[in-house]
């Protein structure tokens, strides 16, 4: 199939050269040249324009940081919307709110194009792995339709409901994960500064009940998983002001809601603590640096099993 993708960051890129590995054609665009020279390298073709991207395939995906970038792609003159063919599909993997999703939706369905949402879970493993969990937002025609597609991107296809339960899905799980990751980052300071080695305490962490994604595969604490983002300097992976767009966006919805998120409204001042101080392009996992008297995560790195910070 001949797919315009346009978003090339650390979970597009890989995803769009999870596609080529499956035999689809690309036309892919991002604002960064040095990603579209990689993926060229990949066998993809590369264009100047959202538009350009969009024109002449049967598929478009994008993957974008917020609900502005989307729409930015979509409108305008150099927009998706102006370049696709009526009876294309778009899918969406951006995490965005649930009233834009649908907005673009009905943008989409003026001009004759299907449109779904479909965020992401696994991280940037899970995109290079093509082990992803897709959340989506859309009807069971359209979802039967897309889940080909997803499928060479990810293990577990999941129709959540109609246009926006995808989003809904992606804003409950983040505001778990950073919860969560915060969760982890305090117990593992707190038994550092108690004297136990790091290492024997993720080892009982995670054969016990407070095991989680974030203790067993995303451990913040340096050191204790090799490939987590802690043990190289918190660098490749979710960036901390990512995790605090994502809770603002489940702040939003849980004041349409009138629905109460208390750990959620701490998380969220947490992750705004830590994008304060410069870090928010470090992994959330760099949370841990709030409770360490290290006062820069990457600098944790030097010294990854000393249990007396």
């Amino acid at each position: 199939m001949k797919i315009g993708f346009i978003g090339l960051g650390n979970m597009g890129a890989p995803m769009a050269r999870n596609l080529l590995k499956n035999g689809h054609a690309l036309q892919a665009f991002d604002l960064s040249e040095a990603a579209l020279r990689s993926l060229a390298e990949a066998g993809a073709s590369t264009c100047s324009s959202p538009k350009a991207a969009a024109t002449d395939v049967e598929f478009v995906i994008t993957m974008l940081p917020a609900a502005t970038h989307v729409r930015a792609v979509l409108e305008g003159e150099h927009g998706v919307l102006a370049g696709i063919a009526p009876g294309v599909t778009i899918v969406d993997s951006s995490t965005i709110d649930p009233a834009s999703a649908q907005a673009f939706a009905q943008m989409a369905a003026a001009q004759g194009n299907a449109f779904a949402d479909a965020p992401v879970s696994g991280g940037t493993g899970g995109a290079a792995a093509g082990t992803l969990t897709f959340m989506v937002g859309a009807n069971e025609t359209l979802f039967a339709s897309v889940s080909p597609v997803l499928g060479a991107m990810g293990k577990n296809i999941v129709r959540c409901g109609d246009t926006g339960m995808g989003q809904v899905a992606k804003i409950c799980n983040n505001l778990l994960l950073g919860i969560t990751m915060a969760g982890v980052a305090e117990a593992m300071s707190l038994g550092a500064a108690l004297g136990i080695d790091p290492k024997v305490l993720a080892g009982i962490i995670n054969t016990s009940t407070g095991r989680s994604w974030s203790s067993d595969t995303c451990n913040p604490y340096p050191g204790i998983i090799e490939t987590a983002p802690a043990s190289r300097g918190y660098t490749g992976g979710f960036g901390a002001n990512l995790m605090l767009k994502d809770l603002g966006l489940a702040a939003e919805a849980a004041r349409s809601a009138k629905q109460p998120i208390f750990m959620g409204a701490l998380a969220q001042q947490l992750y705004q603590a830590m994008s304060a101080a410069g870090r928010g392009g470090l992994d959330f996992s760099g949370i841990i640096s709030l409770y360490e008297r290290r006062a820069d995560p990457s600098e944790m790195a030097a010294k990854p099993s000393s249990p007396n910070l």
